[in-house]
């Protein structure tokens, strides 16, 4: 076992975990640690805790110190130029008339590079964007594109829901997020009511899709066949949550349907999930 730290260097970001080094951190402190950009100022996400060294696939680099006050005024200083480098970059690329929109800036500690994240439908030349920006800036600049995932995740904002965005919180990595969830969790396939404001499928709906998976197998399904107590029928509706089924009986198929608990029906040909051609192609594009 080794003792680690999470370190976190933008709000929403990953947390990447260093070596403690036998230095005691709590919650929102402040560390010194070194990454491939060089020396960052990063925020502790997690406190010492401790992972197995078979878990890690490289060795961890360890923390260099515990942030000073000086180091904690640079990191705001750069939080400032940062603001201001967005709204003259915001300029630029209005007077190179490029089809792009600024989503984020980010300094490393040293000001030795200036980061440009940026979102846009299709690949843009920026060349005279940058040369125009390193001699504003008079610092190496790079420029980045974004995906509309990534986009929320920085900005940040308020779900359907009401709270946060989960890639802004808590989330460290974008799970895989399928259409075929929502169907199979009985959503509407709506767009607006499977996506979210970044225009994908939500990220919660992986949340409970192992419980949604698990009730699938042993709930029949809607057009299954099954045996009753009152004879055979057709599942013409289910309800994963509570189990309970509606059943067109073979021997009454203009009478209300039978209400009954999955636990009472044997299944004798199950059904499957099957998603059309339309709604595929009404959803084209969240995915």
């Amino acid at each position: 076992m080794i003792e680690t730290v999470g370190i976190r260097f933008k709000d929403g970001g990953k947390i990447y975990d260093f070596d403690a080094d036998g230095i005691k951190f709590n919650k929102g402190d402040f560390a010194m640690v070194e990454t491939v950009r060089g020396i960052e100022c990063g925020k502790v996400a997690k406190a010492n805790h401790k992972i197995n060294e078979d878990d890690i696939n490289q060795p961890l680099k360890k923390v260099i110190r515990v942030a000073n006050e000086s180091d904690i005024k640079t990191l705001a200083e750069n939080k400032e130029k940062e603001q201001e480098a967005f709204k003259i970059c915001e300029k630029k690329i209005e007077a190179h008339g490029l089809e792009m929109k600024i989503v984020d800036v980010e300094y490393t500690f040293d000001r030795s590079k200036l980061l440009f994240y940026f979102t846009a439908d299709g690949r843009v030349d920026f060349r005279e964007l940058v040369k125009d920006l390193a001699s504003t800036f008079r610092t190496r600049i790079e420029l980045r594109q974004i995906g509309v995932r990534d986009e929320s995740r920085m900005v940040g904002g308020f779900g359907i829901c009401g709270r946060p965005f989960c890639c802004n919180t808590f989330l460290t990595d974008f799970q895989p997020v399928s259409i075929k969830m929502a169907k199979e969790q009985g959503l509407s396939l709506n767009p607006t009511k499977i996506s979210g404001t970044c225009g994908r499928l939500m990220c919660c709906l992986k949340y409970e899709q192992e419980t949604y998976e698990h009730l699938l197998r042993v709930t029949p399904k809607v057009g299954a066949i099954v045996d009753t107590p009152e004879g055979k029928g057709r599942v013409v509706e289910n309800n994963l949550i509570t189990g309970m089924l509606k059943v067109s009986l073979d021997r009454r198929p203009d009478a209300a349907p039978l209400v009954i608990n999955r636990h009472q029906v044997k299944i004798l040909k199950d059904a499957r999930i099957k998603i059309e051609k339309e709604e595929l192609e009404a959803l084209k594009g969240i995915e």
